[in-house]
């Protein structure tokens, strides 16, 4: 048997038509689409919506199509590495009280969907890392669609390497001793910083 190669997803528009022996069914992917996705308070979804949001803010092409099996979230145009962090005080399911923002900073290994080679060494991949925090805590108005809604925090990877409290998590609090948060609007400049800041730190280590 021949070596089968990875398959390359081409974007899809929604107008796909869910078929069965050539013939159409009333369904299309869209309706997936809003089937699976509609709830962008979950976890799971909140988190990709999160990685589109940075995205847009650096000028993300929505035919690259995103790599589920990266090493790191995004990739700017000019080649800047982005891992992207989300929370929210208010989540999908019934609350007695706002969840506590805290977010994940593991290093990890890196599989290579081309090669079906893992990385040995587990570190963080990213130049910088962009926490997202749903700030809103009103449940009857909250809409993460809307960008005055959302705090952005953003540290070169270094900072976390050289993090002395816990290599595997931090928590708001934390954060905020470390950065202050940005609006959507300012998102990419901030970005470019971090980004220069990194590039500086790793260029005076070698």
């Amino acid at each position: 048997m021949s070596e089968l190669n990875q398959i390359i997803p081409t974007p899809k528009n929604g107008t796909e038509d869910l078929t069965f022996n050539g013939q159409k069914t009333e369904y299309k992917l869209l309706d997936f689409w809003r089937w699976s996705v509609s709830d962008l308070l979950s976890n799971a979804t909140r988190g990709r919506l999160a990685e589109f949001i940075v995205g847009t803010a650096v000028g993300l092409n929505p035919d690259h199509i995103r790599d589920e099996w990266g090493a790191y979230d995004l990739k700017t145009e000019d080649g800047i590495k982005i891992e992207v962090k989300s929370a929210a005080y208010i989540q999908c399911w019934s609350q007695k009280c706002f969840s506590t923002i805290s977010f994940s900073i593991k290093r990890s290994v890196y599989w290579d969907p081309v090669t079906n080679i893992e990385s040995v060494k587990s570190r963080r991949h990213a130049d910088l890392y962009v926490f997202c925090v749903l700030k809103h805590k009103d449940q009857s108005s909250i809409d993460p669609l809307k960008m005055e809604q959302w705090d952005f925090y953003i540290l070169p990877t270094y900072r976390l390497d050289n993090y002395e409290r816990s290599q595997s998590s931090i928590t708001l609090n934390s954060l905020q001793k470390l950065t202050d948060p940005v609006s959507y609007i300012d998102l990419n400049n901030r970005i470019q910083k971090a980004f220069l800041e990194q590039s500086n730190y790793i260029s005076h280590s070698v």
